[in-house]
């Protein structure tokens, strides 16, 4: 677990551009995230569950691409 310490909340609150060997990461982690969310939206009935499970998985998404844009810190 990061500590909480200035150096890792500036990391945090930074924008990191993608590098190019980041690039294909992010990419299967969305394209997994996309998959992931059409079954769910295929196999739920619409409701108020089904938009919380995609949002959890849209959440997923954007904090694993933080892990890689972070460095894992």
């Amino acid at each position: 677990m990061a500590v909480l310490d200035e150096a890792t909340l500036n990391n945090w609150f930074t924008y990191h551009p993608p590098d190019t060997e980041d690039l294909p990461k992010f990419l299967a982690i969305r394209e997994a995230g996309l998959a992931l969310a059409k079954v769910i939206v295929e196999n739920t009935p619409a409701s108020a569950d089904q938009t919380a499970a995609v949002r959890k998985i849209r959440e997923a998404v954007m904090t694993a691409n933080a892990a890689i844009a972070c460095g894992g810190v």
